[in-house]
């Protein structure tokens, strides 16, 4: 079984902020400031580091380049939000027992994979399974047990990228194209390139995937990214050093840990950034461009 991290526990309830009635909290928990006013449209590149060829969707964590292709397509039962809290994601509550044991969640009821198919128990059981999680369905909900308490498995979810699949591609072994996530996979070659489009309906409009289109390319080379974005080849690059960045009037500089995501100008990016590498590698769905 995966030994999933601890670390610490913060909880935004999306519900009371409904309740509340205040649309200005409920984008500052995606990173949307009020003023910002983000709009839907345009293409968003990426140079990103990670990626090698024999990767798969299922490789845990992945570099950079896998795991924002990733998040971009596929979802996971929470989120870790721009703000660094935990925040409901394909399951919209959950409770523990047994000091933290055992994990109840309870599952989004108005979610569709790309192929137009509801999402059920079955498909999160079946993909919590193949990242070596025990879980089972009771009475609708998915249930997580663990061989020890774990208080803080709701954000370790969110955290260690575990995301949701298709149990039928699962069972099948065909390629893990179906997702749930607000763009819909186009092109994947591993380790080299990423294509997606933003689904028509899905139920973050409003407050997530402003892009029409995202593309990624897996970059290794750290000033050949610098490169890239500096010249208006791609959008976002994540660097380590940015001096050979220095004096491009045209780029902003985000510093999330040991990374730097250098960005041009035209993309923004909402009030609370850097807490973690390119917004938790969410950056797909939570930035947009400049109209």
């Amino acid at each position: 079984m995966t030994r999933i991290g601890r670390t610490s526990d913060a909880r935004i309830d999306r519900r009371a902020l409904f309740a509340s009635g205040s649309a200005a909290a409920l984008l500052a928990t995606v990173g949307i400031s009020a003023e910002a006013a983000p709009t839907r449209g345009g293409h968003l590149r990426a140079a990103l580091s990670g990626g090698h060829r024999g990767e798969t969707w299922l490789d845990l964590p992945g570099g950079r380049f896998l795991q924002a292709a990733r998040h971009a397509v596929f979802e996971t039962l929470t989120e870790i939000g721009a703000d660094g809290t935990l925040q409901p994601g394909l399951a919209v509550r959950w409770a523990a027992e047994d000091d933290g044991r055992i994990w109840h969640f309870e599952l989004a009821t108005d979610v569709r994979f790309h192929s137009g198919r509801a999402l059920d128990v079955g498909d999160v059981t079946a993909s919590l399974a193949r990242a070596g999680v025990l879980a089972y369905a009771h009475d609708g909900d998915v249930v997580i047990e663990l061989a020890e308490p774990n208080p803080t498995l709701p954000f370790a979810l969110a955290r260690d990228g575990i995301m949701i699949f298709s149990a039928d591609q699962l069972e099948t072994g065909v390629p893990l194209t179906d997702g749930t996530g607000v763009y819909a996979l186009k092109r994947f070659e591993p380790g080299r390139a990423f294509f997606a489009q933003r689904v028509a309906h899905h139920r973050k409009d409003g407050t997530a995937g402003w892009f029409d289109t995202v593309e990624f390319v897996a970059i290794s080379d750290e000033a050949v990214r610098a490169e890239a974005v500096r010249d208006g080849f791609v959008d976002v690059a994540d660097v380590r050093d940015p001096s050979c960045l220095d004096g491009c009037s045209d780029l902003t500089f985000i510093t999330e840990g040991d990374q730097i995501a250098a960005l041009r100008k035209e993309i923004k990016t909402g009030a609370r950034t850097g807490v973690a590498p390119l917004d938790d590698m969410r950056f797909a769905e939570r930035w947009w461009a400049q109209s």
